[in-house]
């Protein structure tokens, strides 16, 4: 009899630790599914909004490019670290030939403006390859940036940038790195040299729409300078 009460013990011993180890189990299949349902809601959300996005007869930014500047707009606007609903988009996988900076208004859902950006002198030669941080480096760099003051220099009115990546862009502001008119951003320069003019770092943009461009992004908006090379995992990591 007691042998058999042993028995009867272990089995519902064993049931119990059972049970507790597929219930466990369940929780943790159940907290990777609802974190993949957050992730995939994130995606469905930031696509929704670029199927959407009005173009005002200008060429959209391609969906990739777009998707991680969004992600990155949302996460910062939720720190405070930009006011403004102002997204500008700066794609240097393109053809710097090509119209690669876009100036998106997030809460109209709408592109406001279209413009050739030049990049650093030693970034590349018609596209963009190589980044810095580093002083005198006459490289672009890459990432987040907010906004900072217009002030009038040596290329007329300009906008200081603010990077917001440690280690990637965080030396802007000392850099100079800045938003300004230039001539050798131009469809005239282009045709004659067949590519675009090179910066010292600066994402100069064409000296007749430069006010205008500054006027619609000064204030603490976002700029976003992508390039494909760039991880994906720093989305994470944005820095004051």
């Amino acid at each position: 009899m007691n042998y058999k009460m042993f028995l009867a013990s272990v089995f519902i011993a064993f049931s119990f630790a059972f049970s507790g180890e597929v219930t466990n189990n369940h929780k943790i299949t159940t907290n990777k599914i609802t974190a993949s349902v957050l992730k995939s809601n994130e995606d469905v959300k930031v696509e929704m909004v670029y199927s959407a996005l009005q173009s005002n007869r200008f060429q959209l930014p391609k969906q990739e490019c777009f998707v991680e500047a969004l992600k990155g707009f949302y996460s910062l606007k939720e720190k405070g670290l930009i006011k403004r609903d102002i997204l500008t988009l700066v794609d240097f996988s393109l053809s710097s030939n090509e119209k690669r900076l876009w100036v998106i208004d997030l809460s109209t859902n709408e592109v406001l403006f279209q413009s050739l950006v030049a990049h650093g002198r030693n970034t590349g030669e018609e596209f963009a390859t190589n980044f810095s941080n580093v002083a005198e480096s006459f490289k672009s760099s890459l990432g987040f940036y907010v906004t900072g003051e217009v002030y009038n220099g040596k290329h007329g009115i300009s906008l200081k940038l603010d990077g917001l990546e440690r280690g990637l862009n965080d030396h802007a502001r000392e850099r100079a790195v800045v938003i300004h008119g230039a001539d050798y951003v131009s469809e005239s320069f282009i045709k004659y040299h067949k590519r675009l003019g090179r910066s010292q770092g600066c994402p100069a943009v064409p000296v007749e729409f430069a006010s205008e461009i500054i006027t619609m992004i000064k204030g603490q908006s976002c700029l976003y300078i992508y390039h494909p090379s760039m991880s994906n995992s720093r989305l994470s990591k944005l820095v004051s």
